[in-house]
């Protein structure tokens, strides 16, 4: 490691899989007298995979949720606080507990939620009418919805794009139809997913869509694309879209709306809320400043964005890490995210698919879709059990 120099201070937003992954590889990177310092509302994060294991009944939240431990994150501070203004041009951070100054801000504030987005959607999750799977709760009551229900029409519904991991609403989907099965109750239960997508994964080409739509056909799971939401009316248990589609649902299951947190939003970093970075070292426009994860953008070859998932994160952190160290002056490896990924798709019976290929392709995503198999939804379980016990090791 090359000598100290003036100390330097980093600062990480966000405390999942974008935020701990670059707090840990930066620090690496560090003089011991920079500090480097994670402030996260939270403090816990459960990841997109587990969330629906629990909505199938395979998983608790009390064993899936990330709380990192300081052994996990040596000579990093980690900090409990709403992240509340981003002051680009003083280099500072407002948080609920006061101001942190940084040399360098790497933002992995995610994505968040927005039901009120759509007409009634907001009332309808808490009335109780529908519900939605991309929290630990919601996933738990889902899993209690599907549990008891014997007949009906389940709905599965995407509100709007992007959303976090492309794949749930259609593992929801199969996922929902491999627990009614167990039940006895599946041939009663009218199953329908309603995307205003063209198909499914879209970014990922027409082939793997393709392949898709073959795998709802085979399990009887009604699609209905290019068909957005427009209201909601929770007591009548019906759907309203904006092609004058109704659908009349006894259960539904919404992604909800999705769009950048506020204070993204309100540094202006573009028209959308989201953070347009550099595709390989995730910089941003401002000088010392890098977004990765859901809440940075990504435009590919073919003008379709970057999926928002973890996957990427992870891959995005390292060479945003590098950068930021590198502009700090410091000695580092030449790191650069080069857009390979994978996705997987479970379909039940403890099988997954797989999607995986180079985003970042000429022309487009090259992705190839392999076949579900008990071998594949073993790898993505490890995957699981890796990420936690990189965060949350054994005492």
């Amino acid at each position: 490691m090359s000598e100290p120099g003036n100390p330097k201070r980093v600062l990480v937003l966000g405390g999942g899989f974008g935020g701990l992954t670059a707090a840990a590889a930066i620090r690496r990177y560090l003089h011991e007298d920079d500090t480097v310092t994670v402030v996260d509302e939270s403090g816990e994060h459960v990841q997109g995979l587990s969330l629906l294991w629990i909505m199938r009944g395979w998983r608790d939240s009390g064993t899936v949720t990330v709380r990192p431990r300081p052994q996990s994150l040596p000579g990093v501070d980690l900090v409990q606080a709403h992240v509340q203004e981003l002051d680009l041009d003083n280099q500072t951070v407002q948080t609920s507990t006061g101001t942190l100054p940084y040399d360098a801000l790497i933002i992995a504030l995610g994505a968040r939620l927005t039901p009120n987005h759509v007409l009634g959607l907001a009332e309808a999750i808490d009335d109780g009418s529908v519900n939605q799977f991309y929290t630990s709760a919601g996933a738990l009551d889902a899993h209690r919805r599907l549990m008891a229900m014997r007949s009906g029409r389940l709905a599965i519904v995407v509100s709007s794009m992007p959303y976090k991991c492309p794949a749930a609403p259609w593992e929801a989907a199969f996922l929902a139809a491999d627990l009614l099965r167990e039940n006895g109750s599946r041939d009663n239960v009218d199953i329908r997913i309603y995307t205003p997508e063209p198909q499914p994964m879209p970014v990922a080409g027409p082939v793997l869509g393709a392949a898709v739509v073959d795998m709802l056909n085979d399990a009887k799971i009604g699609h209905h694309f290019a068909t957005a939401i427009e209201r909601v009316d929770g007591p009548g248990r019906r759907l309203f879209f904006t092609n004058d589609v109704t659908a009349d649902f006894d259960e539904a299951l919404f992604v909800p709306p999705h769009q950048a947190p506020d204070p993204v939003r309100a540094a202006k970093f573009s028209e959308s809320g989201w953070i347009p970075v550099d595709p390989h070292t995730l910089a941003t426009s401002v000088p010392g400043v890098w977004a990765v994860g859901d809440n940075a953008s990504i435009t590919l070859t073919n003008g379709k964005p970057l999926p928002k998932a973890a996957v990427f994160a992870r891959g995005q952190a390292e060479a945003a890490a590098a950068g930021a160290a590198r502009y700090l002056g410091r000695t580092v490896p030449d790191i650069t995210f080069n857009g390979i990924g994978h996705c997987f798709l479970e379909t039940g019976g403890h099988r997954a698919a797989k999607g995986a290929g180079n985003f970042y392709a000429d022309g487009g995503p090259q992705v190839e879709l392999h076949p579900p198999s008990t071998e594949t939804h073993q790898e993505k379980e490890r995957d699981e059990a890796s990420w936690l016990a990189e965060w949350m090791p054994a005492v």
